[in-house]
């Protein structure tokens, strides 16, 4: 299905003859003809967004006004446009909440006496089962099998109901388990670039449920995440309402050196951007350095867009685009079509191509580049490799010390950094485009860290932990297992380190989960998969593992230490994420890192250590072997690549992509328009979303008497608010389970039971390194209740407010809501209570989450905060001003203390267009949907 209208409101259709055929398209260049304006000097993520307009325009969303304002770009940031991408992707955390809501939206509309069938994905939606397989096994040449088997086991019931999804709706498909990790399936195999439907081309835009959506902008289309609900929107045929961005320009010159990665120039691209400050804009690269980057390595800086907190981070098409199409088995005439058409709508770049106009630039010369990591709490603070044992122990005497997590910190904010960084319109740049040099020339003096260790057996050898050991290696991730330079870089380090007569410690559990089953198909035709194994990184899964929580138990022997000796161990990860309790909950240095870093650290045993200067270890003659001796060239790498690569691979993985598991064949489909809800299942319930759903809503009213239920400082995540690992027995989501007669080791994790909100909504701020400013000195899912200060779970004290009919608010800081793009943090905050969240600034996804769900962000004053206006968090709250709410609207809070003492400040609601306004006038954007589809089938 194309969305293009009819109506053709600026005469802009044309043909465009391929060998393959004529296929039509709406012309950008008839279209400047027409406005008088300068279309092909702007930002080329701009003239997607465009041409979408362009091809929509005159019919229900789109009017020429808008294809006009934003022709005029960038007179008319910040003003709100209708967006319908052409496609939606899913993975299974955030998808099967999806389907489920989808689910509870039939069956709400048989209840009010509709169609349920109007509820239907009318935008193809895929859905890539990647997130359940857990590291139970590792070591072993079993694991896949192992793994692979205890996923079916525990998601088996997902599994049932995601099969009815995909037969019960149209335009909706799943590729099962696995097959890969979404980002990297995306980029290999369903992104098209041009898609071409109904006669008309078109650019392939997308959604996506899950943050790193922006990986596939390196191949030159244009997507992002988004909350759930606003995906299940888009799939229902709704628009993406957005503000019209700025377009940050970041200008790429020079090349890497010898011995750097992609995933160097990534971390130092983070750092630069979270530093110079990007929260809700498009980063667009441009400069003659982009022909000197594989799309690979493109891919791995667009998929961190979510760490430097950028929309989305867009490359434009190009030659290199082309080659990899062709490089990963895409049929010659879709290669044409991406040519053909990008050219011909002057959405094609090369080194001669002028540089658009952006709303600012920074620039990175590449060969400045240098080897680093980053944590061991945030993605954005990189360390340098050589000055990794300094900052681990300031880390350990410091941070971990004080057991503080970093959103305490209120200087060192996501937007707001220490004050001997540079300000944030120079940081991250100087005046050529270098990466902030370090203050000194070498690392500063480590302390020692204090005497703690312990000594354990595993597998008959006796073992010392100590501060700093890694306990945790792992290759993983979309970001980097879909660039094969690092992965057989990783492989080619191991080989040497074989050779060399090295192995990795005892303590540390490895594992490697590919993106793809193409990685092991090239590391095993490169005969480099036998080195990886021999240092026990054998294949776990093919998913997202580590890097969502799902890196399974540590050996008992070495957690039992690790708490009883309050030992502060270690993650190296080829990951993206390195929040605190998100890796493991044992775990509290957690550290991003290439997968050829990964194999290193997991040889040396430890971050204590400088791998510039120290060895990793001793070969069986006891000498010394240093990270210089088995690190592999750029050469070795490239010829690696070249000899083992081959379109074939990518062909024969993908050929049978939605029926090649059997284990998947095999799952019992129930069917039926109408989902059969089992009142007996702990992992799919019926939402209360939408139960009592009313035609017409209910009008806003002033918040009256509210209860603060949780305050909490900077860059609190949404890992803080709704966890995806592990369930602890003893919380009271375990509780619960327990109760449903589910034994602890059938628990699963928070992620895989995000179908069952009666789990979700317990599980709301009950991560266990959250820090409630309620309960000083008390990490965990607790809060107090008032005005008695009884102290209890968050859980319980929100159902005691309900009973009580008492509203509930949060209170946060800067970027409040940073992270993934969890829905369920919206959903379960909803559930709770909480009818608004007052923060310095949030987070674009989650904001966008909250008024989904129907929940009131808040923003204070400029240079205000809980802090300067002395709020504790034990005074009742009136928000006042709803009833004829307006986008950005100021509104009064009154402040009442616990002694009578009032005091009012003035906030910003953080609804910032009409839209936005009437999906809270609503109650979410589900409700709206739902009671406009009511209208439609009265009104035919």
């Amino acid at each position: 299905m194309t969305q293009g209208t009819t109506e053709d409101a600026f005469g802009a259709r044309r043909k465009l003859r391929l060998r393959s055929g004529g296929v039509d398209y709406y012309s950008l260049d008839e279209l400047d003809r027409r406005v008088g304006g300068d279309v092909f000097s702007l930002p080329f993520s701009i003239r997607v967004i465009l041409e979408s307009l362009l091809r929509n325009c005159g019919g229900r969303f789109v009017s020429g006004e808008d294809v006009e304002r934003l022709a005029s770009w960038p007179d008319s940031v910040g003003e709100e446009l209708a967006y319908l991408p052409a496609r939606v992707i899913m993975q299974d955390f955030t998808g099967v909440p999806a389907v489920v809501d989808l689910a509870a939206m039939r069956s709400a509309m048989a209840a009010i006496g509709g169609d349920p069938k109007k509820i239907n994905p009318l935008v193809p939606a895929d859905l890539v089962i990647d997130h359940s397989v857990q590291v139970d096994m590792f070591g072993s040449a079993y694991a896949l099998m192992y793994n692979a088997e205890r996923e079916f086991e525990r998601n088996r019931e997902r599994y049932e109901f995601l099969k009815w999804g995909q037969q019960a709706f149209d335009n909706f498909s799943v590729v099962p388990p696995a097959t890969g990790i979404v980002h990297q399936v995306n980029l290999e195999y369903l992104a098209r670039v041009v898609r071409e439907s109904g006669g008309v081309a078109f650019p392939d835009t997308l959604v996506g449920t899950d943050s790193h959506t922006t990986m596939v902008n390196g191949l030159g289309v244009l997507g992002w995440g988004v909350g759930g609900i606003e995906a299940e929107a888009v799939m229902l045929g709704q628009p993406y309402y957005m503000l019209v961005p700025e377009v940050v320009g970041f200008r790429l010159t020079g090349a890497l050196g010898d011995g750097v990665t992609a995933t160097d120039l990534v971390l130092t691209v983070t750092q630069m951007l979270r530093r110079h400050g990007v929260v809700g804009k498009f980063v667009e690269f441009y400069g003659e350095g982009l022909s000197r980057l594989s799309l690979p390595d493109r891919a791995t800086i667009a998929n961190m867009a979510p760490e430097y907190g950028a929309t989305a981070s867009f490359f434009p098409v190009d030659e290199e685009t082309l080659r990899y199409l062709r490089g990963t088995g895409r049929e010659e005439e879709l290669v044409e079509l991406v040519e053909r058409y990008s050219k011909e709508q002057g959405l094609f770049r090369t080194d001669e191509t002028p540089d658009p106009r952006f709303s600012e630039t920074l620039e990175l010369d590449m060969s400045t580049v240098e080897s680093s990591l980053a944590g061991p709490r945030r993605p954005q603070d990189r360390v340098l490799l050589g000055e990794m044992k300094s900052s681990f122990r300031r880390a350990l005497t410091g941070t971990f010390e004080k057991e503080l997590p970093p959103y305490m910190y209120e200087e060192e904010s996501a937007e707001s950094f220490p004050a001997s960084d540079p300000p944030a319109d120079t940081a991250g740049v100087t005046g050529e485009g270098r990466p902030d040099a370090p203050e000194e020339e070498a690392p500063a003096e480590a302390p020692e860290p204090a005497e703690a260790e312990a000594e354990v057996e595993l597998d008959g050898e006796r073992v010392r932990l100590r501060h700093g050991s890694v306990v945790i290696a792992a290759i993983t991730s979309c970001t980097n297992t879909s660039n094969p330079s690092v992965m057989v870089g990783a492989g080619l380090l191991a080989k040497k380190a074989v050779e060399r007569g090295l192995r990795v410690k005892p303590h540390v559990k490895t594992s490697m989960a590919p993106g793809s089953k193409v990685v092991t198909e090239y590391l095993q035709t490169s005969d480099l998969l036998p080195y990886l194994e021999e240092l026990n990184f054998q294949v776990v899964g093919y998913g997202c593992t580590t890097c969502i929580g799902n890196s399974g138990p540590l050996p008992e022997p070495v957690e039992r230490a690790v708490e009883e000796n309050d030992l502060v161990v270690a993650a190296v990860l080829s990951g993206n994420r390195n929040f605190e309790g998100r890796i493991n909950p044992h775990v509290r240095a957690n550290y991003l890192a290439s997968p050829p870093l990964v194999v290193a650290y997991a040889l040396a045993g430890t971050v204590d250590i400088d791998l510039t200067r120290e060895p990793l270890g001793h070969d069986p003659e006891g000498n010394p072997v240093y990270l210089r001796d088995i690190w592999p060239s750029q050469e070795e790498i490239r010829a690696q690549i070249e000899s083992a690569l081959d379109p074939n691979l990518y062909r024969k993985q993908y050929a049978n992509v939605y029926t090649g598991n059997e284990q998947w064949n095999e799952v019992e489909v129930p069917s039926g328009d109408l989902y059969e809800w089992d009142p007996s299942s702990t992992y799919i319930q019926e939402p209360a979303f939408f139960k009592g759903l009313s035609p017409e809503p209910e009008p806003l009213r002033d918040i009256t008497g509210a209860r603060v239920l949780v305050k909490v400082g900077d860059s609190l995540t949404t890992d803080h608010i709704s966890p995806a690992g592990s369930i602890p027995p003893d919380s009271p989501a375990g509780r619960y389970l327990i109760s449903k007669g589910v034994e602890p080791k059938d628990f699963n994790s928070y992620g895989s039971r995000r179908g069952n909100h009666e789990v979700m909504v317990r599980g709301t701020f009950a991560n266990i390194r959250l820090r409630n400013q309620l309960v000083p000195g008390r990490e965990g899912g607790y809060t107090v209740h008032l005005p008695d200060g009884e102290e209890t779970t968050v859980y319980e004290a929100a159902v005691r407010y309900q009973e009580e009919g008492v509203p509930l608010l949060v209170i946060g800081g800067k970027e409040y809501g940073t992270g993934s793009s969890r829905d369920w943090a919206a959903k379960g905050t909803f559930l709770l209570g909480v009818k608004a969240v007052l923060a310095e600034s949030f987070e674009r996804i989650h904001r966008s989450n909250l008024i989904g769900m129907g929940v009131l962000p808040l923003q204070f004053a400029g240079g205000e905060s809980a802090g300067s206006l002395g709020l504790t968090g034990r005074e009742t709250y009136d928000v006042l001003g709803l009833e004829d709410l307006s986008p950005g609207k100021e509104l009064t809070v009154r402040a009442t203390s616990e002694g009578g003492e009032t005091k009012e400040f003035r906030v910003r609601a953080r609804v910032d267009s009409p839209v936005e306004v009437e999906y809270l006038r609503n109650g979410g954007i589900l409700q709206t949907v739902l009671r406009q589809l009511l209208k439609e089938g009265s009104a035919s």
